[in-house]
């Protein structure tokens, strides 16, 4: 039986490229203690394991994956990347690119010192930098490289040796430092970084003008209800917008949808008039509603009344008169009457939501309301995203394909011949092709699904093959450089990490819970923010690791190359 499926793997060996990616998912997602190995970890080492049987895969093959990953990271990250470019995001977007290069020189001085080989030292800084792309953009500059093909093979198969030393601490180390180390660097102790991180929170959600409302409570557990109105409310009579003009005012945001009047279901209007017998529909803050109960009447359960259709829909940041301004600013308009927030989520991070939130280009913001409401508040936002799983592929191929032969294109520098890479220029076109998606919504819609399967399934097959291509050196080069390696991958994963820290207080001067994030996100890698997060309670993080993160996954990507050439070069 054993023979039977070795001898199968080895004929298919597309059976084993999907066995490496079964079993690793299921060990890199295994809990020990609150610990992951991680899905590209353990993808990798069981790819090696099973490489182990000599299976055979074409080299080309992985390229292909790990083009759609690199062109859906681009995709994803491309309207942050250039908004971190602009003046508001620049301090943030400055900061990274300076942590990533020094991480950079840091793994050309430390395989420097250690006399470690190009591919040692492309693997150390993915590894301790949590960075996989840079083992493709790595291995295809190696390839390039006026070397035999045996020294080829030899360089590009110690990658992933050292990735798989390296990314352990690279992801739990750096979490732990940056959630228990960085909060005593930045306020003197966890308590006081959170004591501190609360105050700027109600710095933020504090009214700073009459009317001001908090949006994080106002539009969480939105209610719908029915009051049988009052005197006290409307005395002889008053109008619906006086009446959601006074509970503003009193920092409930509550909104008249409905009017019963004898026994009959009204169309209503600001101008209109309620009167004392009436029934009301009222929408808004759950709390708001039961604050407001002695004023709304008596609450009864009219069905009818409240049956009525309530969409939840997606849109983008697009309109010039929205980006960069706060969200208070879209309750002060009359087409936003009606409509609640639910959340705001940049890069795919969810960030806090607060009447200062600022709304940036690309941004998804979720809204719940009325049809005939939220039609009128798309416009103010920018356009809303259509439903549906069909992914534009003219523009995903057309995309890759134009970025493929623009890396492809060669100039020379003296005698030194130098090309962006297909891997680099498929990155480059993401970012270029996401960003003008932001800019053109109707056209190049690749929904978050396929965003998704895409990134993560051409990164994972890119590396469950490398791993079974890779699995004859590794055993060798872990036995000779283990030790060392995973010593070297400790210096390279904190000390880029030590300087942010001291940059981000002292140079920067970010609000430490801010700088924090900040940090994490010039990591690369959102477990460090998750477990800030988690140690200060608060997403305020969140609000610095975007930009960062959308520039330090270009930064470290390219270093990927730039690593290749100066170890060449060195060597």
């Amino acid at each position: 039986m054993l023979t039977w499926l070795i001898e199968t793997l080895q004929k298919y060996p597309e059976i084993a490229v999907m066995l490496t990616l079964l079993i690793g998912f299921a060990i890199g997602k295994t809990h020990i203690k609150g610990f992951t190995l991680g899905t590209v970890t353990g993808v990798l080492l069981v790819g090696i394991a099973i490489g182990s049987l000599h299976i055979e895969i074409p080299s080309a093959t992985k390229s292909i994956f790990f083009l759609f990953f690199l062109f859906c990271t681009g995709y994803g990250i491309g309207p942050q990347f250039f908004q971190g470019l602009r003046k508001d995001g620049l301090p943030i977007a400055l900061f990274s690119f300076i942590v990533c290069c020094s991480s950079l020189l840091f793994c050309w001085g430390i395989a420097s010192l250690l006399h470690f080989d190009t591919g040692t030292t492309a693997g150390l800084m993915s590894g301790a930098n949590t960075c996989s792309a840079i083992i493709g953009v790595a291995s295809n500059t190696i390839n390039e490289l006026n070397i035999s093909d045996e020294d080829k093979a030899k360089l590009v198969n110690q990658i992933p040796v050292a990735y798989a030393v390296t990314y352990i601490f690279g992801t739990a180390g750096t979490s732990w430092f940056l959630s228990v180390i960085g909060p005593w660097f930045m306020s003197g102790s966890r308590a006081k970084l959170i004591e501190e991180t609360k105050e700027m929170e109600a710095k933020i959600n504090e009214a700073t003008s009459e009317g001001e409302q908090n949006m994080k409570t106002a539009y969480d557990h939105v209610a719908f209800r029915a009051y049988l109105v009052n005197g006290e409310l409307t005395g002889t009579g008053k109008s619906v917008k006086d009446i959601e003009q006074m509970f503003y005012q009193k920092k409930r945001v509550l909104y008249i949808l409905r009017v019963r009047r004898s026994g009959k279901l009204l169309d209503i209007s600001p101008d209109f008039i309620i009167t004392p017998g009436d029934i009301i529909g009222v929408g808004g803050q759950r709390d708001a509603a039961i604050a407001s109960e002695s004023l709304l009447g008596k609450e009864v359960a009219d069905a009818e009344l409240l049956t009525f259709p309530v969409q939840t829909i997606n849109v983008i940041i697009t309109n010039k008169k929205t980006i960069n301004r706060p969200i208070k600013l879209l309750l002060k308009n009359n087409d936003f009457h009606g409509i609640s927030v639910r959340k705001i989520t940049r890069t795919g991070i969810e960030i806090p939501l607060n009447a200062h939130t600022i709304l940036q280009k690309g941004d998804m913001i979720e809204l719940v309301g009325i049809q005939e409401e939220l039609d009128k508040a798309v416009p103010l936002l920018g356009y809303k995203e259509r439903g549906g799983v069909e992914t534009d592929i003219i523009y995903l191929a057309g995309g890759i394909v134009l970025g493929t032969l623009f890396g492809a294109l060669s100039f020379r520098v003296g005698n030194v011949p130098l090309e962006l890479s297909t891997s680099g220029g498929a990155l480059i076109a993401g970012l270029f092709f996401g960003w003008l998606r932001g800019v053109y919504p109707r056209y190049g819609y690749i929904p978050a699904a396929s965003q998704w399967v895409l990134a993560k399934l051409g990164l994972h097959v890119f590396i469950a093959i490398v791993g079974l291509s890779a699995s004859a050196g590794f055993l060798k080069g872990l036995r000779e450089e283990g030790v060392t390696l995973f010593l070297a991958g400790m210096v390279l994963s904190l000390l880029p990490m030590t300087l942010a820290l001291f940059l981000s207080k002292y140079v920067f001067k970010f609000h430490p819970a801010i700088g924090l994030g900040a940090c994490a996100g010039a990591h690369d890698e959102s477990a460090p923010l998750l477990a800030v997060q988690d140690a200060l309670n608060s997403k305020v993080p969140a609000l610095g690791y975007t930009v960062a993160y959308a520039v330090a996954n270009i930064t470290l990507t390219t270093s990927g190359v730039i690593i290749v050439l100066l170890m060449h070069k060195g060597g």
